[in-house]
């Protein structure tokens, strides 16, 4: 844009007032798409993986030890979204390389940097990057692997024993973490296990093959006889081996969002009533505990202390639930009027910076908070992307869509105790790995029990 006057898209922007901090008519496609390139403009002039000496792929936090390697496999995912929804594909070469970068000598997300450190959820997570980079044709370089190959290479470790508890009350589950030396090895988290549920049931329904399928049904079982899914669909955190009593209650929002969203694919590739009975329950709860008046809201810490892991969900909780939308169209009349609500909300306090459209975390005061970085900026294009008509994509929103079969409406939920949360005696994490979340850790955050 070094020529304003003569850039169509600054001639939009400006007759909407968007050069001066962000405005959006969420009720019109090309307002939202004009916020959302400066927005992901933004986004970008925050990573520095294309820089000479630096690694391509994370964020610079990353090797600082202020936030997990697995969110670089959400910034992708986000970008490619973007891309899909909106058509702007300016940032494809940065993106492959980014995604290709981190795959690991064995193609499954391992890379040695960082494989000390990595968690089940975390491996898991730049997994799905990878079925939304295979969904929305994202090139590849020569002779490198399928983005297919890659994500079920990680469902097939994340299905071995090794990674699993043998026996006793959370016998079946993954763990959080890889390695028995790593503190939190004997911790369950919901969000390795869900984040696997996903990848299982999108891998199903891209390819038909019934072992994706069983795997996701009985990551849910599991699940649900445990008692990190309750029966009025609160989703909670986690708890310790072996007997899996110490349930910590505390809810994320990417904990429900990720469980939605596969659930959602499993009932668009089943049409089992047990599935949409469970989309219908999600989608209630979710949007009855996250977006309280209509912005979301990550309630277990934003009105205390969200750390810099906890800053990312805001942007899954959207993805997710417009890819929901989409493969149970049925669910839209509940869920899109909470995206479009948050979504203004969130851009009208991107007003901070040298620019002054940065993003701040904290949407639901109608000003802006001063707390900038990466996950603000991806949070705010998420919601964004979020509202954009899904027809203008070649698949689905978080990952891939098709022919939907579901349809309907929801059936609702019931109301449990939201943010009951247990303590427990043991820290889920230490200084090297703090930003590896397993969300166990970040609930202690929350309960003052967090060695750090």
């Amino acid at each position: 844009m070094a020529r304003v006057v003569f850039n169509p898209l600054a001639w939009f922007l400006a007759a909407h007032g968007a050069l001066a901090g962000l405005t959006v008519d969420v009720e019109n496609t090309d307002s939202i798409k004009a916020a959302a390139a400066l927005v992901a403009e933004d986004l970008m002039g925050l990573y520095d993986g294309e820089k000479p000496g630096n690694i391509p792929g994370v964020l610079p936090e990353v090797a600082d030890g202020n936030i997990g390697w697995w969110t670089g496999g959400v910034l992708w995912d986000t970008l490619l979204d973007y891309k899909a929804r909106s058509g702007e594909s300016k940032y494809d070469e940065t993106i492959s390389r980014g995604i290709q970068w981190q795959v690991g000598s064995n193609d499954n997300f391992l890379p040695a940097n960082w494989s000390v450190t990595i968690a089940n959820s975390d491996q898991g997570i730049w997994a799905l990057s990878a079925v939304t980079a295979n969904e929305t044709g994202l090139q590849l370089e020569k002779d490198s692997p399928q983005w297919l190959t890659l994500a079920k290479n990680v469902f097939d470790n994340l299905s071995s024993e090794d990674r699993r508890v043998e026996e006793g009350g959370c016998a079946g589950a993954l763990r959080w973490q890889l390695y028995a030396i790593n503190e939190g090895y004997n911790y369950i988290d919901s969000s390795s296990n869900i984040v696997y549920l996903n990848l299982a049931a999108q891998l199903a329904y891209l390819t038909g093959e019934q072992s994706y399928a069983d795997a996701a049904a009985s990551t849910y079982d599991i699940l649900t006889r445990i008692g990190f899914i309750t029966k009025n669909f609160n989703v909670y955190d986690g708890a310790h081996v072996d007997d899996c009593k110490d349930i910590n209650k505390v809810q994320f929002s990417w904990n429900a969002a990720y469980l939605l969203e596969g659930s959602a694919f499993m009932y668009n590739l089943t049409g089992n009533d047990t599935w949409k009975t469970r989309v219908d329950g999600l989608v209630d709860r979710t949007i009855e505990l996250f977006f309280p008046d209509g912005v979301a809201t990550e309630i277990a810490c934003e009105e205390k202390s969200c750390n810099s892991d906890m800053h990312f969900f805001k942007g899954i909780l959207h993805r997710a639930l417009a890819s929901t939308m989409q493969v149970a169209p049925h669910t839209a009349g509940k869920i899109q009027p909470s995206l479009k609500s948050s979504a203004k909300a969130a851009v009208a306090e991107c007003t901070g910076g040298n620019n002054g459209r940065l993003c701040g975390f904290v949407w639901s005061t109608g000003k802006f908070d001063g707390n900038t970085g990466a996950a603000q900026q991806m949070n705010v294009l998420s919601a964004l992307v979020s509202i954009l008509p899904a027809g203008e994509q070649a698949s689905g929103g978080n990952s891939s869509v098709g022919s939907g079969s579901g349809n309907g409406s929801g059936s609702g939920s019931g109301n449990e105790d939201s943010q009951e949360n247990t303590s427990s005696d043991d820290t889920h994490g230490n200084a090297g790995t703090k930003a590896s979340v397993g969300l166990a850790l970040l609930g202690s955050v929350l309960l003052g029990s967090l060695l750090l």
